[in-house]
């Protein structure tokens, strides 16, 4: 089980030890507090100076850090359960594969310098999309057409997991058609492969999707169905054009 699969039983065990905590260093101080103004007691002794208990430091700064304690433990209780999560176990550990894609560069030294591609059913997806859809297309649309895929899955108006998208059917036909084309789903150029797979996990690791403005249909210039009409375009990539269906963004 991950570090991170803490229930709520837990993160009230953490928040009752560090209530705990708090308490006990709030009963320890004003003993600590006591023997520091026994201490000045005794000196003011030989030095002949008498202190009133206004003015005794020991009674101040336990005042104070008793107050102050009370203040950590009262911000303590309100904390939500996910930071008191993080003081328990540590930070999130980062997801295995590549780090999060901030910056993008389309070129193929780019896509070659990162990590080997692995990863789950959503990446097997989208990459089988990416080869049997768009391989003969540049690595920029290539690049498109994942973002219009995971533009369909941040959509309402569609599946809500990359696999529920690329295997959508509806209408008499499939979404995307090498889904229900009849021939067979195995891809045996191992370049075109790789590449759709690293595009794929660049894509899912969250590379800016900066190409095609939200868009979530795409079409060859070959054809032109209905629904082209109807929705705006928003780029033109290659042989692809690229459109946004209204009310796509929610």
């Amino acid at each position: 089980m991950s570090n991170r699969s803490l229930n709520g039983s837990t993160v009230q065990i953490v928040r009752a030890q560090l209530t705990e905590t708090t308490t006990m260093k709030s009963m320890r101080l004003p003993f600590c507090a006591a023997m520091l103004a026994a201490g000045v007691l005794a000196n003011a002794g030989f030095a002949d100076v008498t202190l009133s208990g206004k003015s005794d430091p020991g009674v101040t700064i336990a005042g104070q850090m008793t107050a102050l304690l009370g203040t950590e433990k009262q911000r303590l209780q309100r904390l939500p359960d996910d930071t008191m999560t993080e003081i328990a176990v540590g930070p999130k550990a980062a997801k295995p594969g590549n780090a999060k894609v901030g910056t993008l560069d389309y070129s193929d030294a780019w896509l070659a310098a990162q990590a080997a591609p692995t990863g789950d059913a959503e990446w097997q997806c989208l990459t089988e999309a990416l080869y049997f859809e768009a391989r003969g297309e540049s690595l920029k649309g290539q690049f498109a057409v994942a973002e219009v895929i995971l533009n369909r899955v941040d959509s309402p108006l569609y599946p809500r997991s990359v696999c529920g998208v690329v295997k959508q059917r509806g209408g008499g036909g499939c979404q995307f058609s090498y889904v229900c084309d009849g021939n067979g789903d195995k891809m045996r150029d191992a370049a075109s492969r790789d590449r759709a797979a690293r595009i794929a996990r660049a894509m899912l690791d969250g590379a800016p999707r900066a190409l095609t403005e939200g868009a979530t249909h795409f079409h060859t210039s070959a054809v032109r169905p209905s629904w082209a009409k109807r929705f705006p375009m928003t780029a033109s990539i290659g042989a692809h054009k690229f459109y946004r269906q209204p009310g796509s963004r929610g």
